[in-house]
């Protein structure tokens, strides 16, 4: 199975962040679950989470989503 892009990158940033995810979902106001389904493609989020996301990592939604490498 062919990994997307966003699952990618949401994973390697969750990964280098030193909070948990717990942590990161209560940041965020999202639950636990909406970020773990995030991170396994499960579900993908919609454009106010992308920007959510992106602000909260300090990356662009473009880098986020796979379109831009910086």
């Amino acid at each position: 199975m062919k990994t997307n892009k966003f699952v990618a990158r949401l994973t390697e940033l969750l990964n280098s962040c030193e909070k948990k995810q717990n942590e990161i979902s209560k940041d965020l106001q999202i639950s636990k679950q909406k970020l773990s389904k995030w991170k396994t493609g499960y579900n993908e989020p919609c454009l106010d989470e992308i920007i959510k996301l992106a602000d909260y990592f300090n990356v662009s939604a473009d880098y986020l989503l796979g379109i831009k490498d910086d």
